[in-house]
């Protein structure tokens, strides 16, 4: 049985949601994983009476649609949608079946603007928790327009054609048989790569009392805490969430025993839905300048103004600044051993880092690939003592301090890299399949290096115990500012902050 009894009373309460029957049409050869998608279609039908089960022709083998009656949907899974897709799953069936999806007025009207045939690809992990929002995404596409078609492809049942393209990190989008997108991104930002970003003149003449730019904790944090005022309150984000999408499991966030990063991230961007609050999302700001008002110059030209500004803009993965890193990232140089561990089974891999993070990548790859190492430039593992204790109990994972990585070697994928041993200069080599880079976080304040905010020599912005910076009436909050700790529920602290230090400015000048 595919369909354990856990997952089948998950999933009853979804599939009573269904408005009209639906049809599960299979296609499958006499494999294994043929017998498993035909199992597992069946074992769903009969969990209710508007499902029904049949054999057809679809575009691949070992796959299955889900449709309406007489309805070819364009809608495929090809493989078994399990793990972190079970979402994906639950929400096709009940869409397919005419339950409108929930998506904000505007992108519905942007779907239906697509006017050509377009067919995506989605490679997965079902590990991965980046994976489902591109997957929902297109789903979200293919049911609102007849033009778009979307097939989800799980990595581990289509080995072969994962390995045959070169693919190394989930998701990967294919579109025309060629990579079209990368990595995690929502339904916005899909559409923008498919119809183009907004125009400057949606900007024009906005005005703010008070503007944040970061939609991840410290972000969030500071916009609902600014529009709780009454004022007019605008919110700037590249991605709403930030660095929590990135991060599988939160369980230190008070009152709070355990939350996904994916889960967090979309109950921050609802709060702040719930106040008047001037959304703009997939916007990136270019600079900064204090004139009368605070001026926010964005990518596209717009000027959006503004009596008080928080920076917010968060953090990002450090690189290590090596030959091959560029060049091989997502052709075995990754970020996230949750979403793209799964793809590299079975075979060698190093994590680069010693810290928390490169402790706990290295114990979460053990348990998928033949063997880990974990390279530490320091003499010593910087992790914390309980994390140390159980990598060193793991008999697949050797452990390099004082060492330095020199290069990620390769030729279109990974094949090793080679690394020096500090204490005598000897350059040793490993060969690998790919490389788990875990060395900390970076500001993300390359924008403003011209302008007049002060940053620091790590690249962080100067505050003080209120958030102000050196600028009159410009703010910073979270992990882009020189606050000691990076932690998630610090961040939404010194968001809170900054905002009712902007509020005051503004009240008294």
């Amino acid at each position: 049985m595919i369909i354990n009894e856990e997952l089948r009373n998950q999933l009853k309460p979804y599939l009573e949601l269904l408005e009209n029957p639906i049809v599960l049409k299979y296609d499958v050869d006499d494999s294994e994983n043929g017998q498993k998608i035909k199992d597992f279609v069946t074992e769903l039908a009969s969990l209710s009476d508007k499902i029904t089960v049949i054999e057809a022709s679809l575009s691949r083998k070992n796959a299955f649609e889900i449709a309406r009656e007489g309805v070819v949907s364009g809608l495929l899974m090809a493989g078994l949608p399990l793990g972190h897709e079970v979402n994906s799953l639950v929400l096709a069936l009940v869409q397919v079946s005419g339950r409108p999806p929930v998506v904000e007025p505007e992108l519905i009207e942007r779907i239906k603007k697509i006017d050509k045939p377009l067919h995506f690809e989605t490679y997965v992990s079902l590990t991965c928790h980046n994976c489902p929002d591109v997957v929902q995404a297109f789903n979200v596409m293919t049911v609102l327009n007849p033009n778009v078609s979307h097939t989800m492809i799980e990595g581990g049942m289509n080995q072969a054609e994962v390995e045959a393209k070169g693919i190394m990190a989930v998701p990967t989008v294919f579109h025309n048989n060629e990579e079209w997108a990368s990595g995690r991104t929502n339904l916005e930002e899909l559409l923008n790569k498919i119809l183009g970003g907004a125009d400057a003149s949606e900007f024009e003449g906005k005005e703010y009392d008070v503007l944040v730019i970061g939609g991840g904790p410290a972000g969030a944090a500071a916009s609902i805490y600014a529009a709780r005022k009454g004022i007019r309150t605008g919110l700037l984000a590249e991605r709403f969430g930030g660095q929590p999408l990135e991060t599988l499991g939160i369980e230190n966030l008070i009152g709070t025993p355990y939350i996904e990063g994916v889960q967090l991230g979309a109950q921050l961007e609802n709060h702040v839905k719930q106040y008047d609050v001037d959304l703009m999302n997939t916007q990136r700001a270019i600079n900064v300048e204090k004139k009368e008002q605070v001026e926010v110059t964005l990518e596209n030209g717009a000027v959006l103004k503004t009596k008080a500004l928080i920076l917010a803009t968060g953090a990002h993965w450090r690189d290590i600044g090596v030959p091959g890193e560029q060049e091989f990232k997502t052709k075995g140089v990754a970020y996230c051993p949750h979403c793209d561990g799964p793809l590299f089974a079975g075979k060698d891999v190093a994590v680069v880092g010693g810290g928390n993070s490169g402790i706990e990548a290295a114990i979460d790859l053990a348990g998928v690939v033949r063997h880990v190492t974990v390279l530490e430039f320091m003499d010593e593992l910087k992790a914390d003592k309980v994390l140390i204790e159980k990598v060193k109990s793991l008999q697949n994972v050797t452990i390099l301090t004082s060492v330095a990585t020199k290069e990620i070697l390769g030729t279109d994928k990974v094949t090793g890299l080679d690394y020096e041993e500090r204490e005598s200069g000897e350059i040793k080599h490993l060969d690998l399949a790919g490389v788990f880079i875990q060395i900390g976080l970076v500001p993300n304040t390359e924008w403003l290096k011209d302008t007049a905010v002060e940053l620091n020599a790590r690249g962080e912005i100067v505050v003080d115990k209120n958030g102000q910076t050196n600028v009159d009436g410009i703010f910073a909050a979270g992990d882009v500012t020189d606050q000691t700790y990076k932690q998630i529920i610090i961040s939404m602290g010194s968001g809170a902050t900054a905002a009712l230090s902007a509020f005051d400015y503004m009240i008294r000048n």
